[in-house]
């Protein structure tokens, strides 16, 4: 090894100040270049707004694919504070569109926290070619425009404004990504599965790329998961089993909607403050020790189950099982390489409780439905039923 080789100091060293860092490894920001990371920056910028519903200040959602390339979101809130313009309720846009996380809600119940990173807008701003702002607020409208994260020119205040929100339009940079091409279909499945499971959410998604066929499509789920639920073909009963239910001890609420339907097929997605678990967690455990005490009760007071006979397990409930279980914690505990598995304690022995004294109470008030449930579960006790990928969000069947 030469001596020049050896050579390492201070001058060696390059710091990379600001967004300077995300344009130059932005993978390690949005985990792709690709299509995954394109719409990384669609669910980063959607979701600050999705976060006003859920705070009481705003209403509804529009995300826009547009002809040019660009994502348009916007929503009717009250305007994120514009530092020029002198608010000074919460962190101003300008410094939003510059620190990664800034603004960013907390990991409580009472945000979304899906399978992001929480970076917020500055992520978006720094990976796009062109970035624009703008903000309607007091009567006024605000404008600021960015082109690869650095500002073109100081807010502008372009005249009034009726009503008020946030309209956030940014077009991906080519420099960075190896597709522009957004996927409508994979943004919809998202947004349809943040929208069923938060009521209040009111979504439109719509895709002006083809003029000759624009498509809109939007969601809105005023029953939560038993509307999501609801949605499945060939039932084996007409109820949604259902229920949400708070629990001091869990320090949240859990939300749970089931049917059995006339397949060999088990279908069961669970989620933590909206965040898909694909591997389960302690919700999911919960889940299905419930289901199987509320059953094994219940057979034995019909003496469907002989006093000798042991117990349901929950492998044996499956077969033809749809079912989403969804928690909001205000402290989720997530574990795993890509923190997919909830880790709560408390949350197992709450949710178990909740799905057997529902489930038991159901069963009982509807003999004849549970009838048809059990005779599907005595059918196939002898063989396991399919079991589709956990955490998959059950959709309707077509």
């Amino acid at each position: 090894m030469s001596e020049e080789s050896k050579a390492y100091d201070a001058s060696t060293i390059t710091v990379l100040e600001g967004l300077a860092a995300v344009r130059k490894r932005p993978g390690m920001y949005i985990g792709s270049v690709g299509q995954r990371g394109l719409h990384h920056l669609v669910f980063e910028v959607a979701e600050r707004a999705l976060d006003e519903i859920l705070g009481g200040t705003a209403s509804r959602v529009e995300i826009t694919l547009t002809a040019d390339g660009a994502v348009r979101v916007a929503d009717d809130g009250t305007g994120l504070p514009v530092e020029h313009a002198g608010h000074s309720d919460g962190p101003p846009l300008e410094t939003r569109l510059a620190v990664l996380g800034c603004g960013a809600q907390p990991a409580d119940r009472r945000s979304l926290f899906g399978a992001h990173f929480g970076l917020g807008l500055a992520v978006a701003n720094a990976l796009s070619d062109r970035l624009t702002a703008e903000v309607r607020r007091d009567g006024a409208r605000w404008v600021l425009e960015y082109e690869r994260g650095a500002a073109v020119a100081t807010p502008t205040r372009t005249g009034p404004a009726d009503g008020s929100g946030t309209t956030i339009t940014f077009r991906p940079d080519p420099e960075i990504f190896e597709t522009l091409e957004f996927s409508f279909d994979a943004l919809a499945e998202h947004f349809r599965e943040l929208a069923f499971l938060n009521r209040d959410l009111d979504i439109t998604l719509t895709d002006d790329r083809g003029p000759a066929a624009p498509r809109a499509v939007c969601f809105r789920f005023p029953g939560g998961l038993r509307d999501h639920i609801a949605e499945q073909s060939a039932p084996l009963h007409p109820d949604v089993i259902g229920f949400e239910r708070e629990y001091s001890e869990m320090e949240g609420t859990v939300e749970v909607a089931l049917l059995w339907c006339d397949s060999p097929e088990e279908r069961v997605a669970s989620y933590a403050n909206s965040r898909p678990t694909t591997s389960g967690g302690t919700h999911e455990v919960g889940f299905r020790d419930g289901l199987a005490a509320a059953v094994t009760a219940y057979a034995r007071e019909r003496q469907l189950l002989a006093p000798s006979d042991p117990d349901f397990t929950p492998a044996q409930l499956g077969a033809g099982l749809t079912a989403v279980v969804s928690v909001k914690l205000d402290h989720p505990e997530f574990e795993g390489s890509i923190r997919d598995w909830l880790g709560n304690g408390p949350v197992r022995t709450c949710v178990a409780e909740a799905v057997r004294e529902h489930l038991a109470a159901w069963l009982r008030a509807n003999p004849t439905q549970a009838a048809a449930v059990l005779a599907r579960i005595s059918t196939t006790t002898r063989h396991p039923p399919v079991r589709v990928k956990n955490g998959a969000s059950p959709g309707p069947e077509h």
